[in-house]
């Protein structure tokens, strides 16, 4: 691969490119990764395709509760966009270069997003919340327009922070390899690639991750300490199970994005490898994309029992 860089004042070389190895470790299983690739992708996209059809038209789905399920569909479908597409194209060209405009733009689209994906999942915690401790005051806690403001607040809190941060880490001068030992620009690796002291940017990444992460996982976890403490006293076990179901699903994808986020931005510098890095952001950017759907419809009577009614009007 052709090393693309210019002179930089000082007579040091600034790398102009990266290149994304990706899985180019893995030369015999090329096809096979981007078969899985394309497979996982579709999946997702018709997946949560369908999530967002039957909430918007199973009138026994226009609750607060699958409205959110719904944001966090399309979510789901910009999180996969933003990453899997730039990766078949990379397992079939075998081309893996990438400019720095386009890396830093891959970076800020997918870090808004992941900060979309903590608030939105704080929101869909209170929801919770509000349904289980305030039941009377329920409809009027969650009204129409409460909904479209906190789904709205989620999607957009995160922009102007995440641009700023982005901006920050790629006007760093880049001069050590230009090769990325990743699938796609995520600040640890290109953090290493940078030239001089880099503590300051991390002192930055670590506040940033620290209040789009730590803050909206203290408030889901205040929101279900209360929510326990409130199942836990209701008089019939049946009532306890009912109650449960209904938050037994977020508690699985709240653990399975936070724990490997956590991982991934919060452990210290000397205990960050390639390998683990990439293994970590295959789960919270590719897999559970994929595997959020099959948690909430599998958990949900009133999801499968649309998905029925969907499958039967497609039959007559």
């Amino acid at each position: 691969m052709k090393h693309e860089e210019s002179k930089a004042q000082g007579n040091v070389s600034t790398v102009m490119r990266f290149v994304l190895l990706g899985f180019s470790d893995l030369p015999n299983l090329q096809g096979f990764l981007f078969g899985v690739f394309s497979m996982i992708y579709m999946i997702t996209l018709i997946e949560n395709g369908l999530i967002i059809i039957i909430t918007s038209l199973d009138p026994a789905l226009q609750k607060p509760m699958y409205f959110f399920l719904a944001n966090f569909s399309s979510l789901k479908i910009c999180y996969v966009t933003v990453n899997v597409p730039r990766i078949l194209v990379n397992l079939w060209t075998q081309d893996r270069s990438i400019s720095i405009l386009n890396c830093a733009t891959q970076m800020c689209f997918f870090l808004i997003l992941a900060a979309t994906e903590c608030f939105l999942l704080a929101v869909m915690a209170y929801d919770r919340y509000v349904a289980i401790c305030d039941p009377l005051h329920y409809p009027l806690v969650m009204s129409q327009s409460m909904c479209f403001q906190l789904a709205l607040g989620s999607w957009v809190s995160g922009i102007p922070v995440q641009i700023g941060q982005t901006c920050q880490i790629f006007y760093l001068n880049f001069c050590n390899s230009n090769q990325i030992n990743h699938f796609f620009c995520d600040i640890p690796p290109i953090l290493r690639q940078a030239c001089g002291d880099t503590s300051a940017h991390e002192v930055s990444v670590y506040l940033i991750a620290m209040l789009f992460v730590a803050v909206p996982f203290m408030l889901i976890l205040a929101s279900y300490c209360k929510i326990i403490s409130t199942i836990l006293r209701l008089p019939t076990a049946q009532g306890q199970t009912k109650a449960f179901s209904t938050c037994s699903s977020h508690l699985l994808v709240v653990a399975l994005f936070f724990g490997s986020a956590t991982v991934t931005y919060l452990r210290p510098k000397s205990n960050h490898s390639a390998g683990t890095d990439k293994l970590l952001s295959l789960i919270y950017t590719i897999v559970t994309p994929m595997v959020n759907p099959m948690i909430y419809s599998l958990r949900n009577k009133d999801v499968i029992a649309a998905l029925k009614k969907l499958s039967l009007t497609k039959i007559k």
